[in-house]
């Protein structure tokens, strides 16, 4: 579809579009929430506006996925970045900055956001050869992990000096200079309008076949559920309160640390893309080895045999985050380059759409699990719990799929 040419001119084209609209986005991320507290000062109206943000997902998250393989994908996601900054923009025209006013926003944005965000995962494997795939989900990813580093710290400073109309301002920009971008990608796509709703019943149920019936996509997406499912709690949870309650971190420490870990990833994706390209997935279930030892170095540390200081113990955890997330981008770069490999273009957007939306189901399980853990027991032993889990299903994996998760194939959504 289009030019396939290594990395070229579509790539780049979707590439740099992306990282103007999630560098916008990232400065609305944090303007937001500021805003919504300095209002109201009430943490039930911030769990409102996530919730605004979650459940308008979920529920059409089915559907996007439909639109996503029946329509044109560049218009779509043209469109949805063009109709997304017209938006911001009337709000900003018309003063729409109550509270209420701004948690209706959210939803629309959320909705629109997904139906965005089907249409252009599923073109984004069209734009490049399949043999490049992780080299292009490392270069995206590493523009991601970029757009994260510098947009929290701009959105505060706009913020701080501007308010929250300046910072939607430059948000509703970004979309327009993203739409800009993809408008220039040269892509053919054979639309079928949708006619009835028994077409989308009927094309939901064809996705969700399509996935039961390929036992290479069922342990593919298996193991990335399971790993969202045991991961988030590190992260979300686990992380942040062992730093502040166990170690008595800083504010600046806490935040530094989180620095390493995304400078980790970058550093991650950069290997993928510039040095282990399709042999990444090689060192697969090495990355996932080298990921638990990190684990348990974490584990050692907030622990009380470790014994050590708040500042050796924060820089020995600064070069865990390195690691770690170097570990973490050579785990997930192939794992997502296989998924979109053994999916044809045609089922592609709904049989992504199904997967984010158990992705988005199966994140609050450990989520829910550990919070009360933390109350009850000390964070090290609820880590070392989720650890052994985790290498216990891993183990499995290895020794049940190892052939399936390290082999490198084109079009395998054929295999049974």
């Amino acid at each position: 579809m289009g030019d396939r040419g290594s990395l070229g001119r579509n790539f780049w084209l979707f590439a740099i579009g992306r990282f103007i609209s999630q560098l916008g986005w990232a400065v609305q991320e944090v303007a937001l929430p500021l805003y919504v507290l300095d209002k109201t000062h009430s943490g039930g109206m911030m769990s409102l506006f996530v919730l605004a943000d979650v459940i308008p997902s979920l529920i059409v998250m089915p559907f996007a996925g439909v639109v996503g393989d029946r329509y044109n994908r560049k218009r779509l996601m043209v469109w949805f970045d063009v109709l997304r900054g017209v938006l911001l923009f009337a709000v900003i025209a018309f003063n729409f900055l109550g509270i209420y006013q701004l948690l209706a926003i959210q939803v629309i944005m959320a909705v629109m956001g997904t139906f965005f965000g089907a249409a252009t995962s599923a073109m984004f494997p069209d734009l490049v050869k399949p043999e490049e795939l992780e080299k292009a989900n490392s270069t995206v990813s590493s523009f991601s992990i970029i757009a994260r580093l510098i947009g929290p710290a701009l959105g505060g400073l706009i913020y701080a000096f501007g308010g929250i109309k300046i910072a939607l301002f430059i948000n509703a920009t970004s979309f327009f200079g993203s739409g800009l971008f993809e408008a220039f990608i040269h892509y053919e796509w054979e639309t079928r309008e949708i006619e009835s709703m028994g077409e989308v019943i009927r094309d939901i149920r064809e996705g969700l076949a399509f996935l039961r019936s390929s036992r290479y996509l069922m342990v593919l997406m298996g193991f990335a559920l399971f790993m969202n499912a045991v991961g988030q709690p590190f992260g979300a949870v686990i992380m942040p309160y062992a730093f502040r309650e166990v170690l008595k971190f800083t504010s600046q420490q806490f935040g530094l640390l989180e620095s390493f870990f995304m400078g980790g990833m970058l550093l991650g994706n950069l290997i993928v893309a510039v040095k282990l390209g399709k042999n990444a997935g090689r060192f697969f279930f090495k990355a996932l080895a080298f990921n638990g030892t990190m684990i348990l170095v974490f584990i050692w540390v907030i622990s009380p045999w470790a014994g050590l200081s708040r500042d050796v113990a924060f820089m020995t955890l600064a070069g865990v985050g390195v690691l770690w997330g170097v570990s973490n981008a050579i785990i997930n770069v192939p794992l997502n380059a296989k998924i979109q490999r053994a999916v044809p273009t045609e089922l592609r957007s709904r049989v992504f759409s199904a997967l984010a939306l158990l992705i988005n189901l199966s994140t609050p399980l450990g989520l829910v699990a550990v919070g009360p853990l933390l109350d009850r027991y000390a964070a090290w032993l609820v880590s070392l719990g989720i650890w052994i889990i985790q290498a216990v299903v891993v183990f499995y994996y290895w020794y049940r799929y190892r052939k399936v998760l390290l082999e490198n194939v084109g079009d395998v959504s054929t295999k049974k």
